[in-house]
């Protein structure tokens, strides 16, 4: 008698994921995203028309990342009894962001230098309006207006700072808090339910992002530029193996590669929409499922989205390289190491933001090697094709920090690791709905289980 219901409780594990349905149509998409791209391109054609419909999926995710954002972090920080540990967890994660960055730029250094991209092109003049540089406004614009112009301006930094004045606030009212953090995982829940229905527009936003990128582009400007995109992909892929997979395989021992088979999905996702922001939700649940501890997951995730920008990184340092050469214009060292360095800082600025790699590079040109400023424009053409990878890196990059960060800090389950790489306990979609409001993981865990009991007893 015991052992029916739970044989019979396995059964519903065998139903079809409805979410297969979603990631088959988004290939089917890009397929023929390509297809009119190449059939009805040109400036004026049918194909470079569809572009809106990519930009409205594009803003249908970014009004979800600050609400994300700002929820995760204040029911990461209310799970924490001691504010150390946020301080901790938080520094740590600084710390690794800004060494990850600085091996990003440098590997970007040496294989621009030994392949140098761009030679053997002459770039003409192109126009291209730069965004004025705010090195001297970049503090300043942390702070928000108002406490609550944070949630609404679309600036990642000011949402940071927010939720975490929030969370330790929250902290430090004890259990008088405990209600307000289990309205903010209600409101956390919902907006998850909102992200989920909007997903569901992904193939036509990635149809109408591909067609227009092909249609505008089209393959001559892609071979030209083959040598700077090859030296760019190798790039990522050296960073992704070499560093970030040693290091994912030296301190804990798992394999790069099965990460990534994980997080296969949201590699779909990226990869359609050229932003880790469409992922971002997604990662959160998963390194969640994972088995590392929600408040590593809470402070790193966000925090890395806005700082540990390796992909970008690569991205700076080879357009930049591609850009001097093909001008005539070489930087030495020291000019190059000058002006990544800025591009580093102000990059943070822009996080988030759509198109902020271009910005970025534009605005560090302009402040510090204007001569090269013209080359931007070249670069704008083939700029969709390069983000992929880029955001590919940077969605990496995240995920191997939050494996470490938790590792480092033992709040990681590293049974639940093998189990879920080793696909014996896959990822559920209902997660990405599923109540976080309770601060205690014992109350999250005693939810999980009872509500295992009921679908047993209805079966």
């Amino acid at each position: 008698m015991a052992s029916l219901p739970r044989a019979r409780a396995a059964q519903p594990a065998k139903k079809f994921d409805k979410s297969h349905y979603l990631y088959m149509a988004v290939i089917v998409a890009v397929i023929l995203g390509v297809i009119v791209g190449l059939l009805f391109g040109g400036t004026g054609g049918f194909a470079v028309s569809l572009k809106p419909l990519g930009d409205i999926f594009i803003a249908l995710i970014k009004m979800m990342i600050s609400p994300i954002i700002f929820c995760t972090i204040i029911l990461g920080i209310g799970s924490i009894a001691k504010a150390a540990t946020v301080g901790k967890i938080g520094g740590l994660a600084l710390g690794y962001f800004l060494t990850m960055s600085t091996f990003a730029l440098a590997i970007g250094l040496v294989v621009g230098n030994v392949i140098k991209p761009g030679s053997g092109l002459d770039l003409t003049a192109t126009t291209f309006v730069p965004p004025e540089a705010a090195e001297s406004d970049f503090f300043l614009g942390i702070i928000p207006t108002t406490l609550f112009s944070a949630l609404t301006a679309g600036n990642i930094l000011q949402t940071l700072l927010v939720a975490l004045i929030a969370g330790f606030a929250l902290q430090k009212m004890g259990a008088a808090g405990k209600p307000i953090l289990e309205g903010i995982a209600h409101v956390q829940a919902l907006v998850f339910r909102i992200l989920i229905m909007v997903m569901w527009l992904a193939p036509i936003g990635a149809f109408g992002a591909i067609a227009a990128v092909v249609g505008a582009t089209g393959f001559q400007a892609v071979i030209s530029l083959f040598t700077l995109m090859g030296a760019f992909y190798l790039t990522c892929v050296l960073f992704i193996v070499v560093i970030l997979g040693g290091l994912l395989k030296i301190v804990t021992g798992i394999s790069i590669f099965k990460l990534m088979r994980y997080l296969g999905r949201e590699y779909l996702l990226i990869f359609s929409t050229s932003s880790s922001e469409a992922a971002l939700p997604r990662l959160i649940a998963k390194m969640e499922h994972l088995g590392v501890s929600k408040p590593v997951v809470g402070v790193t995730v966000p925090t890395g989205y806005s700082f540990n920008l390796d992909g970008t990184a690569i991205y700076l340092t080879m357009a930049s390289l591609f850009i001097a050469t093909a001008m005539g214009q070489p930087l030495a060292l020291g000019e190059q190491i000058g002006l990544l360095a800025f591009m580093i800082i102000a990059s943070k600025g822009a996080a988030g933001v759509s198109g902020a790699g271009i910005a970025t590079l534009a605005a560090g040109l302009q402040a510090h090697a204007p001569q090269l400023l013209e080359g931007v424009g070249f670069i704008v053409g083939i700029d969709r094709f390069m983000s992929e990878a880029r955001a590919l890196t940077n969605f990496t990059g995240n995920a191997v920090a939050t494996v470490l960060i938790g590792s480092w800090t033992k709040e990681i389950d590293r049974a639940q690791v093998d189990r879920v790489l080793d696909r014996h306990e896959p990822f559920d979609e209902t997660t990405m709905i599923a109540h976080h409001g309770a601060p205690s993981a014992a109350e999250t865990a005693a939810a999980t289980e009872k509500s295992a009991q009921i679908a047993a007893l209805k079966a």
